[in-house]
């Protein structure tokens, strides 16, 4: 059996007809586009790991941080939108790597979107119970401990999994929560989250006007705290280590183009969704990492609810309540968002033969693919109740990253292979922006590859889903093994 069997490619022009296929509502705008992308970086990232990365790694430097996870997210950025603008269907990374590199690597693009998207998602429900447990406990409602703390966790000296008999129950009641919302459907999905993005916005540009006048220029002191001999660990390595920690941040601004197929007017709306949401939320990641390290020193900062014990240290409690409000509402909307796009993903790779045909069964009232949203959040939720963050925040990184530079590479391999095709947005200065981009995201992958466990565990996953693919994706592969979409292939084929 030939290798070239497994890169077999489905052709950009049967792409491009399934884009007016399927049946998906067309619902969205390119408001709603930005406010999806906002919604889902807007969460963890500020709310949670910028505080653990300033403490640990970076210091007041953690600014050049979001900057350099920034850049790299603006060039794949780039290129997201002139493949979106091109291939306008629900798939997001993995319907362009189909149509660019063949089937094999858009599978195991597929499996590492399920680490960007299923296992972020997990990663920020556990951001999200912390919160919460700590909102409540403000009013004098404390819930056990043994209801509030992950199944497993790392004992970072042995580096071995601990296993427990506590579960964290908020993360999984939120994942379920979000579930329902989905199954109802992606419009009345998008209004509330429209809502809940006006609110973290508004509590975050308050936080930056109210801490700004409270700000102790010595805590900037030094900038860039003098590395303490451990590679990482402040000085340039710790900025650059700090930048695959706050990457985090950023996950989840290409899920807008997991939408394109139920955008109104996908070629214009999904590149402004991409871009301005990456744009708005990269000022006011760098806003609040500049504010945030200048109101409390950077080594107390390693805590759960970063923002809101820097508003309490300069003695405005009712500030830091609307910080929990903020980032409760603003962890709920990127749950929703990554879920989101989790479920698009499968519901496409479905059509495709390449996961069971029940991901991509549509409710006849809701217009969702509402057996593959109840599967996806099963098992997110699992993962939620069971999983430390600390265990999930690199996984998560390492897999988009890889996800990242595919992308990249894909608009230089269609621009080779298929430079005749329209291109309604065009990456600029190509091909220097996507190799670039390449660039960008291969330092950063290089170091999250210092910690072993990462590299063990991603390894592991990368081998389970390629077993998958053998075993049972491409036996039943409709685009090789005959059906409608073969037919559909040959009718394209014929025309051209």
């Amino acid at each position: 059996m030939s290798f070239a069997k497994f890169m077999t490619k489905k052709p950009v022009a049967l792409i491009q007809q399934e884009s007016g296929q399927g049946e998906l509502k067309r619902t969205l705008t390119a408001a709603n586009l930005v406010s999806l992308g906002i919604g889902c970086i807007i969460g963890a990232g500020i709310f949670v790991m910028t505080g653990q990365a300033a403490a640990q790694y970076a210091g007041p430097a953690i600014i050049l941080s979001f900057v350099l996870a920034g850049l790299c997210c603006a060039f794949a950025a780039m290129c997201y939108a002139e493949l979106a603008a091109m291939l306008p269907v629900s798939g997001s990374a993995y319907s362009y790597a189909y149509a660019s590199l063949g089937e094999l690597l858009a599978w195991v693009m597929g499996w590492l979107l399920l680490l960007e998207y299923g296992v972020a998602a997990s990663t920020v429900a556990v951001g999200w119970s912390g919160y919460v447990v700590s909102f409540l406990a403000g009013f004098g409602v404390h819930i056990p401990e043994n209801l509030t703390t992950p199944t497993a966790s790392m004992d970072h000296a042995t580096q071995a999994l601990v296993i427990g008999s506590s579960i964290n129950l908020p993360a999984l009641l939120g994942i379920v929560m979000m579930t329902m919302l989905l199954v109802l459907g992606v419009k009345e999905s998008a209004t509330v989250n429209n809502v809940i993005v006006f609110v973290k916005v508004a509590v975050v540009i308050l936080f930056v006007a109210v801490g700004i006048f409270y700000v102790d220029p010595a805590n900037w002191h030094p900038f860039i705290p003098p590395n303490t001999g451990v590679d990482g660990q402040y000085g340039w390595s710790g900025i650059l280590r700090g930048a695959s920690i706050v990457f985090f941040a950023y996950v989840g601004f290409e899920a807008v183009s997991t939408a394109a197929q139920e955008a109104k007017n996908p070629k214009r709306d999904v590149p402004i969704g991409i871009l301005g949401s990456l744009f708005v939320c990269t000022a006011l990641n760098m806003l609040v990492s500049l504010v945030l390290t200048g109101l409390v020193p950077f080594q107390t900062l390693n805590v759960p609810d970063p923002i809101a014990k820097a508003v309490d240290a300069i003695g405005l409690p009712w500030l830091a309540f609307l910080v929990k409000i903020g980032a409760i509402a603003g962890l709920s909307s990127v749950m929703m968002v990554l879920m989101y796009g989790q479920t698009r993903i499968f519901y496409t790779m479905a059509r495709d033969g390449l996961l069971p045909a029940v991901f991509s069964r549509v409710h006849s009232r809701f217009k969702t693919p509402w057996v593959n949203t109840l599967v996806v959040g099963a098992v997110i939720g699992l993962v939620a109740a069971t999983t430390p963050i600390d265990i999930l925040g690199d996984l998560v990184s390492l897999g988009t990253l890889c996800a990242f530079a595919i992308i990249c590479f894909s608009v230089l391999y269609l621009r080779r292979k298929e430079p005749n095709l329209p291109r309604p947005f065009t990456v600029p200065f190509s091909p220097a922006f996507p190799v670039l981009g390449i660039l960008f995201c291969l330092y950063l992958i290089w170091a999250l590859l210092s910690n072993p466990v990462t590299v063990r565990f991603y390894l592991f996953y990368l081998i389970a889903g390629l077993a998958i693919y053998f075993l049972y994706s491409q036996r039943h592969s409709r685009l090789r093994n005959g059906g409608e979409m073969m037919g559909e292939l040959l009718e394209v084929q014929g025309e051209n």
